[in-house]
Order: C-alpha cells, then structure tokens, then sequence
C-alpha cells in the first residue's frame, strides 16, 4: 500500500498574507511607491541637488562683491550679517522659485499617469482611487517640503560661512542679536510653507482637471505671477490680505519690534484655506473620473465650472470676510503711518550710527524724533503708494538746544514696503563710508527699507 504525501505548505510572509487577503494595499505602501517614482526622475533629481547647493554659493558669492542686490529686502545687509543671505533667498523664492517648483512637483503628479496611460495598471495594482489620491497628494508634499528646506539651509548655510554669526538690523531699524534673528529667520521660512502650500494644492487641482494637457504644469506658475501682479496695484487692503500668495510677503512684518503679526496670520489663514479647498476640489473630481474610458483625462471640458468658479467663489468670500473684520480702509498707507514708521526707525539707526562713529550714546527717548511728510499728489491727500513721498525727520540731542533735521525721499510700494534715501544734511544722512569692526559700511542712515503695518491703527486717531 502506497502511502500518500501532502506537500508541505509553503510559508506566506505576513505582509503579503494580509495583502491578498484584503485585496489591497495600504495608503504607506503606496506612498513609498509614489516617492521612489518622484525620486527616479531626473528633473526631480536636478531641483533637489539645485536646491540644496545653488542658494550657498549666490549669497556667498554676491556677499562677496562690492555692489549689493539693495533692490532686494535685506540685500544691503548682505555684508553686514550672513543672516541677510536666506532672507534675500525668501524674497526670490517667493518670487520665483517656489511657484517653479510647485508646478513642476504637483502639477505633475497626476498628469504623468494621463501621459504614459498607466492609470488603469495602477488602479489593478492598489484597487482604490482613494489611496492612490492620498498617496500622490502626500509624496508631493514631501517632496515640496525638501526643496523648501533646501532653500532655506543652504542659503542659511552660505552666508553664515561667508559673512559670520552677527546681529541682523530689522525693518525698523532695531538689531536683533544673533540668536533671535536665527530663530526669526527660521520662523519666516516656516510662514511661507502656507502659500507654498496654497500654490501645490491649485497644481495638483490643474493636475487632475486638465490631465495630460500642458497649463496643468504651468498652473501654480502662472497664477503666481498674476499674483504678484495684483499685489503690485494699489487694492484694498481686504482684497490685498485675501489673495492666497500674500504671506509671500508680510513674513517681513516679523521683523519690526513689536512685530506686524495680524497681516501676516490673515495670510496664513487664507493660504491654507485654500489649500484645503483646492485639495477637496482635486479629490472629488478624481474620484468622479471615469478610468475606463482612455479619453477621460479629465480634461478642460470641466475646468472652468468644477475649478476656477468654486475658488473664485472663495476669494470673494475671503475678500469680504477680511473687509468685515479689519479695521483698515483704502491702500493702509496714511500720512501720520508713514511718519510713525520713518521717525522710529530713523532713532533706531541713528543709535547704529552713533556706536560707529564712537560718539557719546543716547537713547531713543532722548531723540524724540519725529517726522513730517507729504505726498506730491494733490489728489492723493497724502496717502497711498508712491515715490512722491517728501520727509523731514527732526530730533533733539542731550545737551543742545538746536533741533536735528534731516530730509528723506520716500518710495513706499502697494504693499507697505519703503525705500528711504537721505537727501541732506550730507554729515547725518548723506553717503559716506563708517569704519566698523567688519569692514567699511555705507553710512546707516543713508538709504534704508522699511515696512508699514497696513492694519495698524493711525497713531493720529482718537483713543477709543
């Protein structure tokens, strides 16, 4: 009699066991496949060693030269502090480079799929368009999150080593000691995760709407600079602090004392909202998409009904929330603004250039510096952007009976940033070189930026 042998059973490793026995795979399996798949692409590959490297060797390199990007806020810091060095990166990132990338990363995400017609393969393989959304949105927002923190280390990284560790003078001209202006650089770089965020969501939107289609890419880079363009024009301010890319600019609120934080919290708020709503929008047609029918990628036919009306809808919401609970009115910008700002950074600076030049200390409250300033513009009432602004800044020194009084031309942008250019007397606020312990400096009262608080309330107005 022949006896009968079972085959022994062959061993299952407990992930592949649960795999088949579900049916599906998990939301972290699929991400790591989405990451590797990022990874393995050379434009990826270039941002990223681009990232990384790049900013270092500019700010060290522009740290080096005689002339200064002045045009750039904090750029004529730049020999002063290596802690001007990632914030002139921040300005250009805002600017430029994050939006960039943004379309690059998340503007392609889904439509590489439309392009290689691998989606029906990727739909067998994880068998749920949930998890495949949710892995996309997450590899890219990783992705996003190393090329920003490549910016900011490596611009951090390059002018430490070619300038040094030393206080950084803020935009109302108080120093800020090594330590705290490490940490507030770092706070700034953190701020901009909001837009850039903002920025990823409306690529990922274009992404999944237009499918293999081009301006899904060149989304987030088109409507940054229209952005941009907007911020430039002398809005409102509640349509100004409504625009999803407005945190690109008020982080420089945090470098006055006491910071400007209500602009900049409005403009986190709002650029996270419509991350969210952006990101929603993205899911819900995605997984409405039909993936049986080869020509459904989702293209334009829908894009203006499903996207561009519901965040058009939303921008006039968050116009006319900010307009109902914000106090100010018009561009912000108003007469007695102008003269608070000029006259407390113009003390400041004047006790920088008073430790240079080695005379006797004094003190703010013994300046008592004050400012009168006018706008050329007859129909302008002095108030609102412009490079018509004329300044006279008086002060009072300890010990002498006659006031100080220099003049100043002011250029102030829609925003609320100003360009202050002395224009005599020559001996305070003329140009002339001031000997320092890190080299010869431009005399500090000569051109200075500056920021206005477009929220604040008119230091002229009546206490409540």
């Amino acid at each position: 009699m022949t006896a009968t042998t079972t085959p022994a059973p062959t061993s299952v490793p407990p992930a592949q066991a649960d795999t088949s026995a579900s049916g599906r795979v998990t939301v972290a399996r699929s991400y790591r496949f989405e990451i590797v798949k990022l990874l393995s692409q050379w434009r990826i590959r270039l941002l990223l060693l681009a990232c990384w490297l790049a900013p270092a060797f500019f700010v060290a390199g522009v740290s080096a030269q005689s002339t200064l990007p002045t045009d750039t806020l904090f750029g004529r810091w730049m020999h002063a502090t290596g802690w001007a060095g990632p914030l002139v990166t921040l300005g250009f990132a805002g600017t430029w480079a994050l939006p960039l990338l943004t379309a690059v990363v998340a503007g392609d995400v889904f439509a590489s799929e439309d392009r290689l017609g691998t989606w029906r393969h990727l739909l067998v393989a994880v068998r749920s368009p949930r998890r495949i959304f949710a892995a996309k949105v997450l590899a890219g927002l990783t992705v996003i999150l190393l090329l920003v923190a490549g910016l900011a280390v490596s611009g951090t990284v390059g002018g430490l080593v070619a300038v040094g560790n030393r206080p950084l003078v803020g935009l109302d001209g108080h120093l800020l000691a090594p330590g705290d202006a490490a940490g507030t650089v770092l706070l700034a770089w953190a701020c901009v995760l909001a837009p850039t965020l903002a920025l990823a969501s409306i690529g990922l939107l274009g992404s999944v709407v237009l499918g293999r289609s081009p301006m899904g890419l060149l989304l987030p880079a088109v409507i940054a600079p229209a952005m941009q363009l907007a911020q430039m024009l002398p809005l409102p301010v509640a349509a100004r602090l409504a625009l999803p890319g407005d945190a690109f600019l008020t982080w420089n609120g945090l470098f006055t004392s006491p910071a400007q934080v209500t602009p900049l919290l409005i403009g986190i708020a709002v650029s996270l909202l419509w991350a969210v709503a952006a990101t929603a929008l993205a899911r819900v047609l995605f997984l409405r998409r039909d993936f049986t029918n080869p020509t459904d990628d989702g293209s334009a036919r829908r894009a203006v009904t499903t996207a561009a009306l519901p965040l058009a809808g939303l921008l006039g919401v968050t116009v006319a929330v900010v307009a109902a609970t914000t106090t100010a009115t018009g561009s912000g910008i108003e007469q007695a603004k102008v003269q608070h700002s000029l006259a407390t950074e113009f003390a400041h600076l004047y006790r920088v250039q008073t430790d240079q030049l080695h005379r006797p200390a004094v003190t703010e409250a013994q300046l008592r510096a004050s400012a009168a300033c006018t706008k050329a513009g007859v129909q302008d009432r002095d108030q609102g952007p412009g490079n018509d602004w004329r300044c006279v800044v008086s002060w009072h020194l300890p010990g002498v009976a006659a006031t100080g009084s220099a003049v100043y031309q002011l250029d102030i942008t829609a925003d609320g940033r100003f360009v202050a250019d002395g224009d005599g007397p020559k001996e305070v606020n003329g140009y002339f070189l001031v000997r320092t312990p890190t080299g010869d400096a431009p005399n500090p009262l000569w051109q200075f930026d500056g920021g206005i608080d477009l929220l604040a309330t008119s230091p002229d107005s009546p206490a409540p």
